[in-house]
């Protein structure tokens, strides 16, 4: 729950200008995040917490960019960063649910599972699988 996750975002300047990815920088440290360049490459890396970094893309697509000094081609500035973002929560969608949601998913799906298995998948303790155990079945 608590890992970091990178995602890159290659040539993040060429596609959402330097006012934008500026703005974005402000917006992912008030969510905890570090959008940052990596070395001195023209590459840049979003690292954060994977519940962080999903409340980060929400709020990159509420935000609109008030400032005048934008390219009328770059409307939606945020557009690529918000795609880049997604793709990269679809593979980390474990980390961006609650262990105790979690647990009660994987005993409803299959009641069948064992402690141990529980254990081994989520990476909880015995008892937060016994409480989770005891939880769906009443």
């Amino acid at each position: 729950m608590t890992e970091l996750i990178t995602i890159h975002l290659p040539s993040l300047i060429h596609r959402i200008g330097r006012e934008a990815a500026n703005q974005a920088k402000v917006i992912a440290t008030k969510h905890g995040c570090e959008l940052k360049r990596v070395r001195r490459s023209r590459n840049w890396s979003l690292v954060g917490e994977a519940i962080k970094v999903q409340s980060f893309n929400t709020q990159l697509k509420t935000t609109s960019l008030e400032s005048t000094n934008l390219k009328p081609a770059n409307r939606e500035p945020f557009g690529y960063l918000n795609k880049k973002i997604e793709t990269a929560l679809l593979d980390h969608a474990d980390k961006l649910e609650p262990l105790e949601a979690k647990l009660i998913r994987l005993i409803t799906e299959t009641p069948s599972i064992t402690l141990a298995e529980l254990i081994q998948l989520t990476q909880c303790t015995e008892a937060q699988a016994r409480t989770a155990r005891f939880e769906v079945e009443f």
